[in-house]
């Protein structure tokens, strides 16, 4: 599966149930964000064995579909099993490549686990219809049927749980999956496909490729095998991934950016809304597409609930991520650090005032940023309207719900969105007008298995999770069945 050289691991591809090297001899070095060392080696697949291995997934998908679907969730658990059994190992692949907390790592690998089981026990309740026909003698059978295959192009910043999100109900419906990781976080990818390659599922039934997106994203996206392409990550590259399927009229499911509005009114818990805030701000190093990104505090508790938040930015910890009493970690890479710093730069020539933080912290590597506020900010401004993606909270205030509520939907994004109130009518009020696809109230912004993720505008398109989230991956085929009931 893959070699130590020099200390550091070299992986290969896997296509067809078997790894193997690329015959490009290009790798990629994959660097730990916490330490800048090198720790691994990826190859750059060629576009020939790109298509090696959508022709593997599109030959195994007719016998794979032909499986019943209660035989196909117990690859799936067998899956599931293995990853339980390796928790700590996959975890420390996660923090040394992402930087993420060892305590969310693990999270993230049980989480992952669970997801993998949920999706699973659909095998026997997904369903399709039958509905009533205007004429005499005659059914109508909705079948729900496998697109084909799956292409899943992944983020870096929940790398392990996104492998799951696209290929758990994808493989329960009966399709055949091709995944292409992020190049910043492939290693825990490579881990998961020994994992797999530990099992019975059948040749061909998953394959990992890894590479560029101009090569292997651009194919995973364009093919004519591909049935459907998930893609979670910027807008930038779901806007050319929507290009890139429209000539072949593939099925896109995108999760894009996020620039989730919380809004505290002036009868909000104080407590309860800064520990959320601050959690949804700092969890994952502030890289979190559904977490609090601008904050809009009501005027009569503004100046206390900023003192409260400012006093719990400044107290968090940062270090190594591996450590237990670590609260945050590094960023992704320089640039992520460069587009913060240029944001908060900007809103400081507009008139912007930081309270707490507003720079890098010394470190090594240079990507640690201070958990920063920010005042004194206009609505029009790029911190306030961009994704900032690292833990800088811009707070704002209203006068009323209204304005309050017309400001959070005054973005081009609309992934989630939150609320601290003890008023149920402002409560339902803000459920009504809210124009984001998840809304929470007096909690922390993180979805649920059985939920439903999914952005409006230009957050996205489709969505995971769920009931919904599994029929994003089925098609359906309507059948007219006219019958002679006096015929002998």
């Amino acid at each position: 599966m893959n070699s130590i050289k020099e200390g550091i691991k070299v992986y290969q591809l896997y296509i067809n149930g078997e790894f193997q090297d690329s015959t490009s001899s290009k790798f990629k070095a994959v660097t730990n964000p916490a330490t800048g060392d090198v720790i691994s080696q990826i190859p750059e697949a060629t576009l020939t064995e790109v298509k090696l291995a959508i022709d593997s997934a599109d030959k195994a998908q007719k016998a794979w579909s032909s499986l019943p679907a209660i035989e196909r969730a117990k690859h799936l658990k067998d899956i599931a099993n293995k990853i339980r059994e390796n928790e700590e190992q996959l975890a420390r692949t996660i923090t040394e490549e992402q930087g993420k907390l060892i305590s969310l790592a693990r999270v993230e690998v049980n989480f992952t686990a669970d997801y993998i089981d949920y999706m699973a026990e659909w095998a026997r309740r997904y369903d399709g219809e039958v509905v009533q026909s205007d004429r005499p003698n005659e059914h109508i059978f909705v079948f729900k049927k496998p697109i084909g295959v799956v292409s899943g192009i992944l983020p870096w910043n929940f790398p392990f749980f996104l492998i799951a999100r696209k290929m758990a109900p994808a493989l329960v419906t009966g399709n055949t999956v091709v995944i292409k990781p992020s190049t910043e976080t492939p290693n825990n990818a490579f881990e998961f496909a020994k994992l797999v390659s530990e099992t019975n599922l059948p040749k061909g039934v998953f394959n990992l490729i890894s590479g560029s997106g101009s090569v292997v994203g651009h194919e995973l996206s364009s093919n004519s095998k591909i049935g459907m392409v998930s893609f979670t990550g910027g807008v930038d590259t779901g806007t050319r991934i929507m290009k890139a399927a429209a000539d072949n009229i593939i099925k896109v499911s995108l999760e894009l950016g996020g620039k989730a509005p919380a809004i505290v009114m002036d009868d909000a818990d104080l407590e309860l809304a800064v520990t959320s805030i601050k959690q949804s701000r700092i969890i994952n190093n502030g890289q979190v597409c559904n977490c609090a990104e601008r904050v809009y505090v009501h005027e009569k508790v503004a100046d206390k609930f900023i003192n409260m938040l400012s006093e719990a930015m400044k107290n968090t910890k940062s270090g190594n991520p591996i450590e237990a009493s670590t609260e945050i970690g590094p960023l992704i890479n320089e640039a992520s650090v460069q587009h913060i710093e240029k944001l908060l730069d900007d809103a400081k020539n507009g008139g912007a005032t930081i309270i707490t933080g507003g720079k890098r912290e010394d470190s090594k590597t240079g990507l640690y940023f201070q958990p920063t506020v920010v005042t004194n900010v206009t609505q029009d401004m790029d911190i306030v309207q961009q994704e900032i993606f690292g833990p800088v909270l811009p707070v704002l205030t209203f006068k009323d719900l209204d304005e309050a509520i017309l400001l959070a939907n005054d973005s081009e994004f609309g992934l989630t969105s939150s609320i601290y109130t003890q008023n149920l009518d402002i409560a339902m009020k803000a459920c009504k007008e809210l124009q984001f696809g998840e809304t929470y109230i007096n909690r922390e912004n993180f979805e649920a298995i059985q939920g439903f993720h999914a952005g409006w505008r230009k957050s996205g398109i489709g969505g995971a999770d769920g009931k919904h989230g599994l029929e994003e991956y089925l098609q359906t085929h309507v059948v007219y069945l006219q019958y002679n009931q006096d015929k002998k």
